[in-house]
């Protein structure tokens, strides 16, 4: 089985980052306040801002945190488990967007701040696709799939998310804390060696 490659993806390693809503961008940066552009990434439309926020948590801060855009219908919260610990903050494993029942935090900008009621999250390990990749490997949005990943330091990623767009380009995103953890950086090739049955994927 291991033996078997599906697919060979480049790793993309998430740090911490938050996206905002439009009223967030204005509360913290000032009325009618726009995004700078840092640099565009991979997935078309999505890029990293030059603004950043402080994180505030019930027992410490993290400053100089990244703003991603464009904007959201929601603002959300993405860190590493390390950084929950540094935060004093319960974040949950959820895929983007799952926001139902997540913790808050505050957040500080240069020109106010913000409390959240929920949003912080610890992003669930993923492979973006494209429609065409998705066909050629026989897989689909929301499939679950067996990676391997690392050479000195190798691990078995299970139960990695497959999402499919037609803006998405591949690439697994992992955060810091499971990069480190199989000394991996920036266009590491893992291997996608097995698509998983639905049945073996347990919601946390």
């Amino acid at each position: 089985m291991l033996d078997q490659v599906i697919l060979e993806v480049p790793v993309g390693i998430s740090n911490r980052h938050v996206h905002l809503t439009r009223q967030h961008i204005e509360l913290l940066f000032g009325k009618g306040y726009q995004l700078t552009k840092l640099k565009d990434m991979k997935h078309v439309g999505q890029f990293a801002a030059q603004e950043t926020v402080t994180i505030v948590g019930p027992k410490g801060i993290v400053e100089n945190v990244r703003v991603m855009g464009p904007t959201r219908k929601e603002t959300q919260v993405e860190l590493s488990l390390t950084d929950s610990y540094r935060l004093g903050i319960k974040a949950p494993v959820r895929d983007s967007g799952q926001l139902e029942g997540t913790p808050g935090c505050a957040l500080v900008g240069p020109k106010g701040v913000v409390g959240l009621s929920r949003g912080v999250i610890i992003a669930e390990r993923h492979i973006h696709m494209s429609p065409a990749d998705a066909l050629e490997t026989g897989l689909n949005d929301t499939d679950r799939v067996m990676v391997m990943a690392g050479d000195v330091r190798e691990l078995c990623f299970h139960h990695v998310l497959v999402r499919v767009h037609p803006t998405f380009s591949l690439e697994m995103h992992l955060d810091t804390d499971e990069a480190n953890a199989a000394m991996l950086k920036n266009g590491d090739l893992v291997r996608v060696i097995e698509k998983e049955p639905s049945s073996l994927h347990m919601v946390g």
